[in-house]
């Protein structure tokens, strides 16, 4: 990714769209450091007092899967003597996103903090995630109710920070955030090709385990939440509604409900 250690702000927001980099740190108050290399852009800078890096991710959890490794690499590794530093750094790291409703009530241009991510990609089944007990319950009512299994995913799932979370209850919906491998037949799109899951769309917007019950989908929430977690870091993810799959509704203007997002995000972000 380019950035160097000492360029790492303690508090980070990912993005997944490049270009969606400045126009979240178009409102800080001053940049130290701006770095690019292929789809990964950063900038670190202060918001007020507050120092955050702000980088693009890309899309997917294999670009989830670079992001949180290296930023806990340039946390928590010596890269002179390469090995791990005796005192743990933890990183508060927030995504800025774009995802669909799976809900009739959650509008398009709405806010959802997600509770949850659930992870319908494989990504962290390659590493050693330890459920608490009350996500191996939602995780067994989902999989029961959805029959999703191996070969065509195996989910998963990971909770939020409630440090962070408590802080966006107002102006904020919350449920569990799904996360899809892929943007058409993972979220139930067609183009040409027909799907081996025609009705999982269904399914999300139904499924519901006590309180619970999934608000949104998109592609990297999982894969953040499942890391940061294995690697001792608080994680939040912000998105925006462009698309109400249950209502077939779409946001007229996805650029102005962005904005929002980071404006009414930030504000919250810089007193944390």
């Amino acid at each position: 990714m380019d950035i160097h250690p000492e360029e790492l702000a303690d508090t980070v927001i990912t993005v997944g769209d490049p270009g969606r980099v400045s126009e979240v740190t178009k409102y800080f108050d001053s940049l130290e450091s701006h770095q690019e290399h292929r789809e990964f852009i950063s900038h670190t800078g202060y918001l007020g007092k507050k120092r955050i890096t702000v980088l693009s991710t890309g899309i997917g959890p294999d670009n989830i899967d670079i992001v949180m490794n290296e930023l806990d690499a340039l946390a928590n590794i010596d890269f002179e003597t390469r090995t791990i530093k005796s005192a743990h750094r933890a990183l508060q790291i927030f995504r800025l996103g774009t995802s669909g409703s799976l809900q009739p009530e959650i509008p398009v241009d709405g806010l959802v903090a997600g509770t949850h991510g659930l992870g319908l990609d494989n990504l962290l089944h390659f590493y050693r995630p330890e459920l608490q007990e009350d996500e191996r319950q939602i995780l067994q009512a989902f999989s029961a109710y959805t029959q999703l299994s191996s070969p065509l995913s195996n989910p998963y799932i990971t909770a939020a920070s409630s440090a962070l979370l408590k802080h966006f209850a107002k102006g904020y919906h919350s449920g569990i955030t799904v996360t899809c491998p892929g943007f058409y037949g993972p979220q139930g799109r067609i183009l040409r090709l027909g799907l081996a899951r025609p009705e999982l769309v269904q399914r999300l917007q139904e499924f519901h385990f006590g309180s619970h019950r999934i608000s949104n989908f998109e592609m990297e929430t999982s894969a953040i939440y499942g890391l940061g977690r294995l690697l001792g870091h608080q994680c939040l993810s912000l998105n925006v509604i462009v698309a109400n799959r249950v209502a077939k509704t779409y946001s007229k203007d996805a650029k102005v409900a962005i904005d929002n997002l980071i404006k009414t995000s930030l504000e919250i972000i810089e007193k944390i």
